[in-house]
């Protein structure tokens, strides 16, 4: 993997900068973040060198900003671990990482969600989808997702999405069985109760008992065919398509 990169279209806000230290907990990891709009770095520790870029820009929605990322490289009992993430903020016992990540990233998934729901009076009503991804010794990389934020690997000069878009016409039996309905406006996308465009998400206190904070997780080796991976909210992947980002 020669190199990784991280687009955002937006800076963080205390509901987002909330999410991501709520996360790192779950997770049982420290967490620390970066208030800096654009910047880049590279691994320092890994045999597999890789490096990383990020860029926040503030879109033309008419409101504040609610987006948040994260890009840095830490080290954690003798390993170095990359550490990537967006949330794309709306309105407003767990088990050891090491021993079994993909479980702990779920936790933390629940428990950054139980968090929000829990202070809704302080944190606001609205909620973010998110995506995140963990470059362990850059050899592999835990990637996960809630909602529409997406990560895209380049490879030999072909883009693979490495997440799930998680619609609301996909889990309508889901959302259904809990309650809630599916609807189309004419000339919209297909929203939970008639709201939101995503089935999955963290907050959103209104339709808290018809979304799902459950992130799809998958582990992704490493090798040398990989030439960069993009994390972004829907903000970019709704404005450009992936031959333009990887050309």
């Amino acid at each position: 993997m020669s190199r990784q990169s991280v687009a955002v279209e937006a800076g963080a806000s205390p509901f987002t900068t909330c999410l991501f230290h709520k996360f790192m907990c779950g997770a049982c990891l420290n967490p620390s973040y970066s208030p800096n709009s654009s910047g880049k770095g590279k691994s320092k520790s890994s045999i597999k060198k890789s490096s990383h870029g990020f860029h926040l820009v503030e879109g033309k929605s008419g409101h504040a900003m609610e987006d948040y990322h994260v890009a840095e490289y830490r080290k954690e009992k003798n390993h170095e671990l990359g550490l990537f993430a967006i949330f794309d903020g709306h309105l407003g016992n767990r088990p050891n990482f090491w021993k079994d990540p993909a479980t702990a990233i779920k936790n933390a998934y629940r428990s950054t969600n139980h968090f929000i729901l829990e202070n809704s009076m302080e944190l606001g009503p609205g909620g973010s989808t998110a995506v995140t991804a963990i470059v362990i010794d850059g050899k592999g990389i835990w990637v996960a997702n809630i909602g529409d934020s997406r990560a895209v690997v380049c490879e030999g000069g072909f883009a693979n999405q490495l997440t799930v878009d998680h619609e609301p016409d996909t889990e309508r039996k889901r959302i259904e069985k809990q309650g809630g309905f599916v609807i189309t406006f004419p000339g919209d996308v297909p929203r939970v109760n008639g709201q939101l465009a995503v089935a999955r998400a963290f907050g959103d206190r209104s339709l808290r008992a018809h979304l799902s904070s459950e992130p799809d997780v998958r582990y992704v080796p490493i090798d040398s065919t990989m030439d960069f991976v993009i994390l972004a909210s829907d903000g970019l992947w709704k404005v450009s398509d992936y031959n333009t980002l990887i050309t």
